[in-house]
């Protein structure tokens, strides 16, 4: 049977916004990306910036053709899950962003904590071009964000890449805050006696740590390219934002490398705490083997067959008996209980 011909997606359907912006102002009216940068370069004044979400291959052709985007950049741009790094290709900038998210989870599970996904900026002189992966890496909000500060907006296509940045390393702030309660809340579950601790879920809790450490250190040599590259055209202003965002980044960073070790320590704890657990079980074990095994010698003793065994024919030997392991296993349960085996 023959395939059918794919048919190409609209690229209208991969546009989250499209807006035109002149001395940080929004332009009314709806535009395509072809119409929207035609405005701005027919005024020569303003910028184009285009949102996109999940765009595929035929769909970022199409605008790459329009901006004149390098062939290697849409190359990343179309796949999700690539490293943050910044690129500069000809007058384009093009740099990649990890976002994440926290998971909503039951604690003492294993279930995922941290969804990551991909938000890639393409700057140019005149246009800027996010493209994101991911469903809670939306820029609805730091579109309107900026557009209530024009005089920040009328910096050009770079302050929508400080804006972008800064949003991003905010989420790496809140979801190290969220992450940081868990192990708190971790840590309290193993050190509370008689509270038993999965390993497996400190073992979950410290991969999801890892992967949020690879989402967030590999931005810090962009960002610190961005406000330090003297090649980069980006106004002494938006330099100045950049730096701070870089601070907070590496702020972040250093957090997230402290609950790696936390986590390890609370492994070695958990493990420590099962062990001594194990130890208690096993003294306790042998308390009672131990105490059961006084009844289980004399009976032995005395239920061989033998004709002549003393006290064999004694009227109060029966009685005797059952007193004497009665009152060897009391004084034992007495040694025990003193000497915390039982």
């Amino acid at each position: 049977m023959t395939p059918r011909p794919r048919i190409p997606v609209p690229t209208a359907r991969a546009v989250v916004d499209c807006a035109v912006y002149v001395d940080g102002h929004r332009l009314p009216g709806r535009f395509t990306h072809a119409e929207a940068l035609a405005e701005v370069r027919s005024r020569e004044n303003g910028f184009v910036w285009i949102g996109l979400h999940d765009p595929d291959e035929t769909q970022m052709a199409d605008i790459a053709a329009t901006f004149d985007l390098h062939p290697l950049a849409v190359e990343d741009a179309i796949k999700a899950h690539q490293r943050p790094k910044l690129e500069r290709f000809d007058d384009t900038t093009f740099v990649v962003l990890r976002t994440v998210s926290y998971v909503p989870h039951e604690m003492h599970s294993v279930s995922e904590i941290v969804e990551t996904g991909d938000i890639m900026v393409f700057t140019g002189r005149d246009f800027a071009v996010t493209v994101r992966h991911g469903e809670h890496s939306g820029l609805a909000g730091v579109r309107r964000e900026l557009e209530d500060r024009p005089d920040h907006l009328s910096h050009g296509p770079y302050a929508v890449l400080h804006a972008v940045a800064d949003h991003v390393v905010d989420s790496y702030i809140e979801v190290a805050a969220l992450v940081e309660n868990d192990i708190d809340e971790m840590e309290e579950a193993v050190f509370t006696p008689r509270n038993h601790v999965s390993i497996e879920s400190i073992y979950q809790l410290k991969r999801e740590v890892v992967e949020l450490r690879r989402a967030v250190n590999p931005l810090a040599a962009p960002l610190q390219l961005l406000a330090h590259k003297p090649d980069l055209p980006i106004a002494k202003e938006i330099r100045r934002y950049l730096r701070d965002v870089a601070d907070h980044h590496t702020t972040v960073a250093e957090r997230i490398s402290d609950f790696d070790e936390s986590l390890s320590e609370l492994v070695s704890a958990a493990l420590a705490k099962m062990t001594v657990q194990q130890s208690t079980d096993m003294r306790k074990i042998s308390a009672w083997v131990a105490i059961a095994a006084v009844p289980t010698m004399i009976a032995g003793v005395y239920g061989m067959n033998f004709d002549h065994m003393p006290e064999l024919k004694w009227t109060y030997g029966y009685g005797m008996v059952l007193l004497l392991m009665a009152t060897v296993c009391t004084g034992l349960f007495i040694t025990f209980r003193r000497n915390n085996w039982l």
